[in-house]
């Protein structure tokens, strides 16, 4: 029976620092909280470039899925590999992008689930404020700070709060200082 367990821990243990198979990354635990950079992961960051190719595996010999063609846009890094990161679209689709694609800018989408409902913008992080814009869905902002349910953000002629809930970019209740 000991030896039957000790050969399984073995098995195991080849399997986790191989991979699985030679190409495969290894598996990561439910609740992991610190990837390989030992920054937090999952978490959100932003293209770095205009061109960004998505990947199906962690390496450059793997076929490209698809390509983002616009810095800026916020993606959930999900995984680590050496230098390349898992990520996840607000679609959710996944990935595998190369680290230096990425940067650690926060942005956010607004409503990118919904087609037609625009997006009330305050002067302050509460329900009552003076509303100063309403965003359309898909609308790319840059994320100063979240605080109490509302995140702080502004593009190209607006700035204001948001309820954190209608951006993708952001964990619900996600504390961000500035």
């Amino acid at each position: 029976m000991a030896r039957s367990i000790a050969i399984a821990f073995f098995l195991l243990t080849l399997g986790v620092m191989t991979g699985g198979t030679s190409m495969a990354p290894p598996a990561f635990a439910q609740g992991t909280t610190t990837g390989a950079t030992g920054l937090p992961v999952p978490r959100f960051v932003s293209l770095k470039s205009d061109r960004v190719n998505v990947r199906l595996g962690p390496s450059r010999e793997h076929d490209i899925a698809w390509t983002f063609v616009q810095s800026g846009l916020p993606v959930e890094i999900i995984q680590e590999f050496e230098n390349w990161r898992r990520i996840r679209d607000w679609e959710g689709k996944q990935g595998w992008v190369f680290h230096s694609l990425l940067s650690g800018r926060r942005t956010a989408l607004v409503t990118p689930w919904e087609k037609d409902n625009r997006t009330p913008l305050r002067a302050r992080s509460q329900s009552d404020a003076d509303i100063v814009a309403e965003l359309e869905p898909f609308v790319l902002a840059a994320v100063g700070e979240c605080a109490g349910g509302w995140c702080r953000v502004s593009g190209e002629e607006f700035n204001g709060w948001l309820d954190q809930t209608r951006l993708f970019g952001v964990y619900p209740d996600e504390l961000i200082e500035d």
